[in-house]
């Protein structure tokens, strides 16, 4: 259950987040360089826990709200929480990957999506664009603005200026001690509205933007969230701490990049 209190982190408690908030990103990048066409997606999911787990950490999904898995894995129309599978991996999908771990008491979060070998310019534009976005938020995670100033950043870059749908009904989150704290972060909004971000804040910032249309249904396997059109949809996250001035990025992408170097199956988008 999610508490209604928001919980400001002390620096040695946002250094513990971003242990753990790399140790994702280092589960990514063993991930990243076993991506290709053929491989099932619960191999990938083995690999991520076993490497967390030989790591010092928990992986933080498995077994929270019964997900039955260490990786999210979504491909295609598939937003959000698809789950590892007998699925093959194949020629032009796209594939978010989400992954969360648990050390020293404390969850980092982060997620990245790939493009599979052949995708079409449109398709590496929608993942550009949405990694872009992510940063224009985390521009925004500064001491003094508010959460709509994060949500409107992300809703500029992605829906007005490039005419894709921002899903409404998922949206990042606090973390913490827990993966999911408040306050809840929207990947839309208006500027100079919500919550005034003070230091110490720690937040997941995590746009799920879709090709087509914002709006998304629930598969029947109760978890995985598709876009209505079934048009592709990305997904990038990052763990922010709220600092005066300038954001600090407590999860680490370029492990992930550093991986997609070395496996010619990804195309790298930017």
């Amino acid at each position: 259950m999610r508490s209604n209190e928001i919980y400001y982190k002390t620096d040695e408690e946002i250094e513990l987040i971003k242990e753990s908030s790399h140790l994702v990103c280092q589960a990514h990048a063993e991930v990243a360089v076993l991506i290709k066409p053929g491989v099932k997606t619960k191999v990938l999911d083995k690999v991520a826990e076993e490497f967390i787990l030989d790591n010092g950490g928990i992986p933080g999904f498995k077994g929270l709200y019964d997900f039955p898995a260490t990786l999210c894995i979504s491909i295609n129309e598939e937003v959000v929480h698809g789950f590892p599978s007998e699925r093959e991996i194949k020629e032009g999908d796209v594939i978010s990957v989400d992954c969360g771990v648990l050390k020293n008491d404390f969850y980092g979060d982060s997620a990245f999506t790939y493009a599979v070998g052949e995708v079409s310019e449109e398709v590496l534009k929608l993942l550009q664009v949405t990694d872009e976005s992510l940063y224009k938020g985390i521009e925004q995670a500064v001491a003094g603005n508010r959460l709509g100033d994060i949500g409107h950043a992300i809703q500029y870059h992605t829906e007005k200026l490039n005419g894709y749908g921002v899903v409404r009904d998922l949206v990042g989150h606090g973390i913490g001690r827990r993966l999911h704290e408040e306050p809840q972060v929207a990947n839309y909004g208006k500027r100079g509205r919500g919550l005034k971000l003070k230091e110490g804040l720690v937040i997941a910032i995590e746009p799920m933007i879709n090709m087509g249309t914002q709006r998304v249904v629930k598969s029947n396997d109760g978890w995985t969230i598709v876009t209505a059109d079934k048009k592709p949809s990305a997904h990038f996250e990052h763990t922010v701490a709220v600092r005066k001035g300038k954001a600090e990025i407590l999860s680490n992408h370029e492990y992930i990049r550093e991986a997609i170097k070395k496996n010619p199956e990804i195309q790298n988008f930017k």
